[in-house]
């Protein structure tokens, strides 16, 4: 059996483990998860794999079997940005249901290897908008992503930036508020996965340094003509979104956080005068709500 052979059977396995261990049925995912070869997106092995107890580690040498593993690769270690967890991904595709033909908008591409799963996922008659912030890796993402033609690779910031119409707007980086351009960009039935996370520093008084907490969670926002249907989906740590970040929403958000209940939203409101007794959080221009 050749090298390449013997890989596509890593892939699949890989892919099928990921899937499994997710609770995660989906034919169409797992397909694209095999598929897309995750080395084409990280540079030349070997590569440093985010291991949580000792930190950044090389992987043993330059094949690409070390890469077929549930674990965080990263791409500027020194800033501490990865290409994540395939686990996290695994769900919020899901959630996100891109279909064939459809128009997906990728915000926090990386150097795009999950923009190559969306592209899989939505098929040569679809199209990916891939939005990176950060100049460097939008250069890599647009070189990495050249042989997939319903590609478009854009540098900027993914929270204004306008975009055609979309069916599905995948965020990977934590906003403290959904973007207006985001909710204006999704077409009827179109989904947007929401990933919102707050930090707090604290004066610690036993050491005098700063403690640090953080809080996140990803919600599923789907329009239906002038609603937003809104479900919670999981816990969550990510990158900060550059652009899509602002200090009274941050409050707001980690009250909500403090008080729970965040598995009971069903709406989100592009209005921040709900009555109390219906919100789970209230900021000024938006509301997540129980009803």
């Amino acid at each position: 059996m050749d090298r390449d052979s013997a890989l596509a059977i890593v892939r699949r396995a890989y892919a099928m483990n990921l899937l499994a261990a997710a609770g995660v049925a989906d034919p169409r995912l797992e397909a694209a998860f095999a598929a897309v070869k995750r080395e084409d997106f990280l540079g030349p092995g070997p590569w440093p794999a985010l291991r949580w107890a000792v930190g950044y580690v090389p992987t043993p040498s330059a094949d690409p079997v070390y890469l077929y593993a549930d674990i965080p690769i990263g791409i500027v270690p020194e800033r501490n940005l990865n290409n994540g967890a395939p686990s996290l991904h695994v769900p919020l595709l899901a959630h996100a249901a891109p279909r064939e033909g459809e128009h997906a908008v990728h915000v926090g591409a990386g150097t795009g290897y999950y923009t190559a799963i969306l592209a899989a996922l939505v098929g040569p008659r679809g199209r990916v908008t891939a939005i990176e912030f950060d100049p460097d890796l939008a250069a890599r993402a647009a070189t990495n992503l050249a042989p997939f033609a319903q590609v478009r690779v854009m540098q900027g910031d993914g929270a204004s930036l306008p975009f055609d119409p979309a069916n599905v707007i995948y965020v990977n980086a934590g906003a403290t508020r959904p973007a207006e351009t985001w909710l204006d960009g999704l077409a009827e039935g179109g989904r947007l996965i929401l990933p919102l996370t707050a930090t707090r520093t604290t004066a610690n008084p036993v050491n005098r340094m700063e403690d640090v907490e953080r809080r996140g969670a990803v919600f599923r926002i789907e329009r239906r003509g002038g609603d937003y249907l809104a479900r919670w989906i999981s816990a969550i740590g990510v990158f900060p979104c550059a652009g899509g970040r602002d200090a009274e929403s941050e409050a707001a958000l980690w009250t909500a956080f403090e008080k729970g209940g965040w598995q009971k939203v069903t709406r989100l409101y592009r209005d921040g005068d709900l009555p109390e007794e219906r919100s789970w959080l209230r900021a000024p221009g938006w509301s997540l709500a129980y009803r």
